[in-house]
């Protein structure tokens, strides 16, 4: 029986965290049943709990669990499952997965096998999509690139995400990367085959979301803007595109961007807005004046029809500033970033995947777009760091105001889709991203300003993310402006960008909250005498000082005493405590035109202590009164930044290194990071070997310093 005449009862996700807790969400608003898989690693996850039933993978890796084809069959099996959803990432584009869901009586929710075969090898896609009239980037034999061709991109053939891509500027580093290429590529998705494309430095990436039916229609349903990327993987994404608004916009009287954009979703439209187009504009714009929105979708079309394709599926083209565009990819899945086209068109992606898997026919034409969506990837990493990622528990994630859950937007708003709940664990075997908060608004400033505000006002404790980095962005006169192409980073500089939001004035401020609310902790946690708080006397109080690291800012020390009247807090004249309990402060704090009372709210786990106030996030570290000497750790020792898996070492102990040369790779969290020598000296120890499991914070290796350094 077809999958067109197959009924869907229950489906089981071949996936896991938010994007498994996501197609949930759809198959509860339908009726239908929900199963999960899951790795050891992920028992306690949220999205096991969600399930109707669950099926343990044993193991952790992704090779042991998610990359399993044999076992989340059975598992399918087991649990009277009718149907499987791979979500996005691990098996989603592996066209033998596909054919053996099918072989097994199962409806797979997805493009037929051939079309995930042949859009599975970006090198044989791009081939097909320039023999069907789609613009495309000349592909590069790794091995045969010249001076002339540099700077190159080295892409991964099986996959997306970032993993197995690197910028290449001269020939001599070419060996290296491409096997550091190959080694990721090969760890995450089973392929280790590269190939190498013109890099184009300041490019915008455009993909463009298209829906198609059994019966032979297609929808494209609006573009999608996603060119502010770290490591090749997209941060920050939007609809529609500011790019493609501005190109439309200036065929204008003509045609108006907004009208361009409704026009642009029907084959029927595009052709009668190119025959209504006056002579002398068609003469004057790009492609005889037809917008760059219509080019897009019908360069999209062109690659849907081209490889018979049916289900969701996103084409990525890379666009340079006057519109031109080339064909990257097209990733025969649902993607990451797919929110953002459903809060523009009140669509559910994931329902109608369903719905065309058992044989629906789409409407002759997709629904218009209307107002402005962004999403940010909110992420366990520290930018500031060469975002490194962080592994450890989630003690709060709380966003304000948020009006749904992986649910369609009916009004301007916040969305959250987050694969973590309060005590999660994110550890070092998958990706670190921790949610996706999407705005809606009408307009795309009102977008940015809903979720520059939600994010500010968080509350994320227990790990480093990057949502100050995302803020900035957010509220950066670029970004508003539309100035979004792949080098934001490097244009606006990381460390900038990537700077705390708190000023260090106010974040002293929140250390002072910190340390009364630890006061007000240690008063009511003992008694002296039965029904007498601790603290009593009847002498006035001497000073205390508490001590607190930051991250950022280093260490804050705290000198503060209680009065009869309140407190005085050296450095701080004038303030006001106006009440203190172990979770809240509220201090009255001075300013020429009076005093601002302020409220901070505080929460501590351990040694760690996060404080949250309208002034912005602070998190710090307790710092004991005496410090253990054992605890400290000899100059030139070289720490794991995470724990992870020791994959390679470049140097020899007793041979002479140079501050910032490479000494050893980890694994972690599918991507490889290199630990460089602190400064110039010998390497005197490797305290590891290839194979090795470390824990953060373990001393990998120790450089001496150089001996004229130490004369």
């Amino acid at each position: 029986m077809s999958n067109s005449q197959q009924l869907i009862t229950s489906v089981l996700v071949a996936n896991r965290g938010e994007i498994a807790r996501r197609i949930f969400a759809s198959c509860r608003r339908m009726g239908l049943g929900a199963v999960a898989v899951y790795s050891d690693a992920d028992a306690e996850s949220p999205h096991v709990a969600e399930a109707d039933a669950a099926v343990r993978l044993p193991g952790n890796t992704p090779a042991q669990t998610y990359l399993r084809a044999d076992l989340i069959i059975a598992a399918a099996r087991a649990a009277g499952a009718d149907a499987v959803h791979p979500g996005y990432g691990f098996l989603s584009e592996n066209a033998e997965f596909a054919r053996a869901v099918a072989a097994a009586g199962l409806v797979w929710i997805g493009p037929p096998a051939s079309a995930i075969e042949e859009m599975g090898s970006k090198v044989a896609a791009k081939k097909m999509m320039d023999a069907a009239g789609v613009p495309v980037l000349a592909e590069l034999d790794p091995d045969e690139v010249t001076e002339e061709q540099l700077p190159v991109l080295i892409k991964a053939s099986a996959g997306g995400g970032g993993r197995g891509m690197r910028v290449v500027r001269t020939l001599a580093e070419l060996p290296d990367q491409l096997a550091g290429a190959r080694r990721e590529a090969e760890s995450a998705f089973g392929d280790p085959t590269v190939f190498c494309e013109r890099y184009l430095e300041t490019g915008r990436h455009i993909e463009v979301q298209v829906l198609a039916d059994s019966h032979g229609t297609i929808w494209a349903v609006g573009e999608r803007e996603c060119s502010i990327q770290r490591r090749h993987q997209k941060v920050v994404e939007e609809a529609p595109s500011p790019l493609v608004e501005r190109i439309d916009a200036a065929l204008d009287p003509v045609l108006e961007a907004g009208a361009v954009r409704e026009l642009a979703g029907s084959p029927r439209a595009v052709g009668e807005a190119a025959a209504s187009t006056p002579e002398a504009v068609r003469e004057t714009s790009p492609r005889q004046g037809i917008g760059m929105r219509a080019r897009l979708f019908d360069a999209a079309r062109q690659a849907t029809t081209a490889i018979g394709y049916t289900g969701a599926g996103t084409v990525e083209f890379l666009a340079d500033e006057t519109g031109e565009f080339y064909f990257l990819e097209m990733n025969t899945r649902l993607q990451v970033e797919h929110p953002v086209t459903e809060c523009t068109t009140g669509l559910d992606l994931v329902a109608l995947q369903l719905e065309i898997a058992q044989g629906a026919r789409l409407d002759p034409e997709p629904p218009a777009t209307h107002g402005h969506s962004i999403e940010i990837r909110l992420y366990a990493e520290d930018p500031a760091q060469d975002w490194q990622p962080q592994s450890g528990t989630v003690q709060r994630l709380e966003i304000p105001s948020v009006a749904t859950e992986f649910d369609l937007l009916q009004r301007p708003g916040v969305r959250l889709d987050s694969g973590v709940v309060d005590g999660s664990v994110v550890g070092v075997h998958y990706d670190p991203m921790l949610a996706k908060v999407i705005s809606y608004g009408r307009t795309r400033a009102e977008a940015a300003r809903l979720l520059a505000a939600a994010l500010e006002r968080a509350r994320i404790h227990g790990l480093v993310t990057n949502r100050d980095l995302l803020v900035r962005v957010l509220r950066h006169p670029a970004f508003l402006a539309g100035d979004t192409d792949t080098a934001f980073f490097a244009t606006h500089g990381l460390d900038t960008l990537a700077a705390p939001l708190l000023d260090p004035d106010d974040e002293k401020l929140s250390v002072v909250a910190a340390a009364l609310a630890d006061a007000a902790a240690n008063r009511t946690s003992a008694t002296v005498v039965a029904g007498t708080p601790s603290g009593w006397r009847n002498l006035p109080a001497q000073s205390q000082r508490k001590s607190y690291e930051s991250r950022t800012t280093g260490t804050h020390e705290i000198d503060y005493r209680f009065t009869r009247s309140g407190v005085t807090v050296a450095g701080f004249e004038g303030i006001e405590l106006i009440s203190a309990t172990p979770d809240q402060v509220v201090l009255a704090v001075p300013s020429a035109q009076g005093p601002v009372r302020r409220q901070f709210a505080v929460a501590s786990y351990g040694d760690l202590v996060c404080v949250d106030s309208a002034l912005g996030p602070v998190s710090v570290r307790r710092l004991p009164r005496f410090t253990d000497p054992a605890d400290q750790v000899a100059t030139g020792s070289l720490l794991a930044p995470m724990p992870g898996s020791v994959i390679r070492i470049g140097a020899e102990v007793g041979s002479t290194v140079t501050a910032g040369q490479p000494i050893l790779w980890l694994e972690a969290m599918k991507m490889e990071h290199t630990i460089a020598a602190p400064a110039d000296g010998v390497l005197s120890a490797v305290n590891v070997e290839v194979g090795r499991q470390v824990e953060v914070g373990a001393v990998l290796a120790v450089v001496d310093p150089a001996a004229e350094n130490q004369e």
